[in-house]
Order: structure tokens, then sequence, then C-alpha cells
């Protein structure tokens, strides 16, 4: 089969852009060919082995030139669009929001990529489009009588709510799809509830991580924590590690972990806290770390997956504080790594996080969250290499995408072949 996916965000710093370059390494692997339409605002930027890429080229907000003349694949573009890449919340390479965008901006957003999907449909002819998210850029194929998928990844079902002025996008992808893949049984209730008269059309498939990047690795804190700058030996001597990683955004629900800190910290001074990922949120949470007085609470920013990988393997304890979570991949990938995990009560996460492999808090309450912090790191505190080898083993056997993506690829072939039916 020949893919097509449509993405409104580039290959890392989100969760849909991960699930994204899963998806398109593990098709290629299985002989299907992928083409990704999607924004970049990078001169270099990784290409998967193997995958076209279609980058629609945006202005970073520091104004700086990117070159868009030679690409992965060696095709001429287009000027940069002098603005960034808009966001549902935010993205570590993007604070501008869709409702950021005024009428022009919006008209040459979707101009561009209206025009980089038909070249795609013309020199690349797939059998099937895959949009990520029930948003705009899958609504520009809407004509194309080409079988189309979704994937609803959440943020778009908040971006429904906030811009009703945006809602005829969404409604037309949704309309067109043939399938739209929810990643969690709460989401798959937000979408119904959004698009009742298109409810049939929803398949629930489990989100996968790639275990070939995350895994267990023998790791001391000292091999992981000595490049950075403001972590010292003092800090990682003794410690038991406590991590967070994603978006520094307010559904994410790290102001309520700063909160915990405060109150697991005097508990046990040996706690150190690792807040990995940026957003636009970050500086009121340093302020508010520093308001708080938490002494053993460090921000690293953005890592790579490996370099996030190891921030893990080193792990007592991996927290998902989140308001409300779609799905919640970084809680797979940690997992994947035999981290204990710590997770709201809510949306998509109560689907995989359970007792067996670490504990869910009521979302909101910092007391709770401090006291399964504190329940946690008394378990792992005489070493639990067993439960560790067991959350590893109960990931990898659950939501490798390895598996999974014999799941996507039988839709795509039965979505395919009942287009052919009806034709």
């Amino acid at each position: 089969m020949k893919i097509l996916m449509i993405n409104h965000f580039p290959l890392t710093g989100s969760g849909s852009g991960t699930y994204t370059r899963n998806l398109a390494v593990h098709l290629t692997a299985l002989g299907h060919e992928v083409s990704i339409v999607l924004p970049e605002n990078m001169d270099h930027f990784t290409v998967p082995d193997g995958v076209r890429i279609h980058p629609v080229f945006f202005t970073p907000e520091d104004g700086s030139h990117v070159n868009t003349k030679k690409p992965a694949d060696g095709r001429s573009m287009e000027t940069a669009l002098p603005f960034n890449f808009p966001c549902f919340t935010s993205h570590p390479r993007s604070t501008l929001s869709f409702g950021d965008l005024n009428e022009d901006q919006l008209a040459m957003y979707t101009d561009v990529f209206r025009s980089a999907i038909q070249e795609e449909i013309d020199t690349f002819r797939p059998d099937i489009i895959h949009g990520q998210h029930v948003w705009i850029l899958p609504a520009l194929a809407a004509d194309s009588g080409i079988p189309m998928i979704l994937t609803a990844h959440g943020t778009d079902l908040m971006g429904y709510d906030k811009w009703p002025d945006l809602r005829n996008y969404a409604q037309a992808a949704i309309n067109a799809c043939d399938t739209v893949i929810s990643i969690s049984k709460d989401n798959a209730a937000l979408i119904e509830a959004r698009f009742p008269e298109n409810k049939h059309k929803i398949a629930l498939v489990r989100n996968g991580y790639d275990p070939t990047i995350f895994y267990p690795e023998a790791l001391t804190p000292e091999e992981v924590l000595g490049k950075y700058y403001n972590i010292v030996p003092e800090d990682w001597k003794d410690r038991r590690i406590i991590t967070f990683a994603g978006k520094l955004t307010y559904f994410k629900g790290v102001d309520i972990l700063l909160e915990a800190a405060r109150i697991y910290e005097q508990r046990d001074p040996a706690s150190l806290t690792l807040i990995i990922g940026d957003g636009d949120e970050r500086d009121n949470l340093r302020f508010r770390a520093r308001d708080l007085k938490l002494k053993t609470v460090r921000f690293l920013g953005n890592v790579e997956q490996s370099e996030l990988r190891r921030l893990y393997n080193i792990a007592d304890v991996s927290l998902v504080p989140s308001r409300r979570e779609p799905f919640g991949l970084v809680a797979i990938e940690a997992m994947g790594c035999g981290i204990p995990i710590i997770a709201s009560n809510q949306g998509g996460l109560p689907d995989f996080v359970n007792n067996t492999v670490g504990r869910l808090v009521e979302p909101g309450d910092p007391a709770d969250l401090a006291d399964k912090v504190t329940e946690v790191l008394n378990i792992t505190k005489d070493g639990a290499d067993h439960w560790r080898r067991d959350i590893a083993d109960y990931a990898r056997s659950h939501y490798a995408q390895d598996a999974i993506i014999r799941e996507v690829e039988k839709l795509y072939k039965d979505i395919i072949d009942r287009r052919k039916q009806t034709a």
C-alpha cells in the first residue's frame, strides 16, 4: 500500500508527531510506502529511513531564516510562510495557537497545505490518506475521492471546543473519513459527543510506543546527569529520582506536581524531581517552584528520545499528573523502560495504568499525588527489580508498536476494500 499521512506538527516535539513517526517506520518495515505532509521550521530535521517527507516551511518565532531550497529529498520548496506553525496548546518549537491566526494567515496556511497535499496525491498516488487530528489539514483532502482514516489525538477535540470558528474544518474532515481512530475509551466518548452522527466510524486502537527506543538499560545517575549544568553531584548522590516528561502547558498539571513536591520533599529530602520538556507555562512553573522554595526540582528542557530513555532508566517513578490526558504516550514509554507510573485517574490513562504498574491519583489533588509518590518510593527503596521487569514486560506485550501496527494495517485494507466494493 501507499499511505499518505498528514500531520499538523513535525515528527518530534508532540505526541502526534511521535505517533506519526512510529506508524511510518513500522509500516515501511512491513513493505508499505509512506509519504508525510507536515510543517517544519528548521533547516535540518531527521527523516526516518525509507519514508518520503513533504515539508511545508514556517518561520520560527525568533525570525531566523529557514532554508527551504534543499529539503531532505532534494525537492525545491516554496518560501517559508512568514509566521510559525500553529498549535492546539503549545509545541517546543512554536507557541502560536490556531486561534492566533488572522484571516490572511489562515488563508496562507490552508492554501500552501492544500497545494502540498494535492502534489502528493498527484505524484505519490496514495491508496489511502491517514490524517492526524480531526482538524484543518485532513479537511483539505475531503474531496480527493481517496479513502481516508483519521486519528483523533484529543488536543484536536480541545481545539474544537476552544475555537468554534474553525469547527467547519473538523466537521468536513470527519464527514469525509471512512474511519476515525480513538486512542482511548475516554477519547471515543469525546468524539461521539461532538460528532454523534459519525459515531459509527469510531475504531478503538491502542497507542503504541517504539521498543527500539524505550527499553530497560542499566545506567547510573552520574552517567546520565553529569552533563546537565543545573545538576551537581550533590543533587544525584543517594537520591530518589522522580521524573515528569511532557509539554509544560496547563492541562499537563505540572503545577499540581510542584504542589505535591512541596509535600514529598519535606517527607523525603533525598528526592530529586526532574521536569523534562518545554512549553508556554515554563516561566510560570519556574517562578512557582521558586515561590514554593522547592530545593530538589530541576527543569531540564527538551531532550531527544534517546536521552529521555536514559533519564527514565535512572528514575524510581515517573509522574503523569494531567488534568485530562487523551492517552498518555509518555507513560507507556516510561513503562517500556520498566519505570512505575503515577498517573491521573482521568482520560485515557486508566486504560492501562493500575496497581500492577503503578498508581492512579485523583486529578488536581497534590496531597494524593504526594502520598502515592511516597508509597511507590517506599516500595522501590530496597530494590524492586522484579517489579521493573514486570512493568517492562507488560508494556512490551501490550503496547509495542510492532504489534499494534497490524491493527492499523488491517483498518487500511478493510477501508480500501470497502471503497472498491461500493465503487
